[in-house]
């Protein structure tokens, strides 16, 4: 393969393969890594962050329940970028429902402050994805 794949890979169920593909590669910059076209299966890959994405069929799924729009409650899942306001205008341009204006935020994290520039925007399905740039410590 040439690569080692993450210890934490995320696999999320889209409701359109082709929508889900569209917006995570056009609009978010993504890469296909691998693809099972006939199992409507994408392992995409960004600066480091991976996501597995997958349209259930009748095939094998896991599901805990119902699957309902939006998909995803609960969680965001946060994704380290080196340049956050270039995809922020990307998603702006896309007409992406953002759930959560840019910001900065200064986080605790033991004796010192990190800082995001951050925002967070719904994919097709509702997942809330958090981009982000790090601002160092303080």
């Amino acid at each position: 393969m040439g690569w080692t794949m993450s210890a934490l890979v995320p696999e999320l169920l889209v409701s359109d393969i082709a929508t889900s593909r569209t917006f995570y590669l056009d609009v978010l910059g993504f890469s296909v890594m691998w693809e099972r076209p006939a199992e409507k299966f994408l392992y995409l890959g960004r600066e480091g962050a991976e996501l597995m994405l997958e349209q259930p069929t009748h095939g094998r799924h896991f599901l805990a329940g119902k699957l309902e729009h939006p998909y995803g409650r609960g969680m965001n899942l946060q994704i380290k970028v080196s340049a956050v306001d270039a995809l922020h205008d990307s998603v702006i341009r896309a007409g992406a429902p953002i759930y959560l204006p840019m910001e900065e935020k200064w986080y605790r994290t033991g004796d010192h402050f990190s800082g995001n520039r951050q925002f967070i925007v719904s994919d097709p399905d509702g997942y809330l994805l958090r981009f982000f740039e790090d601002l160092g410590s303080r």
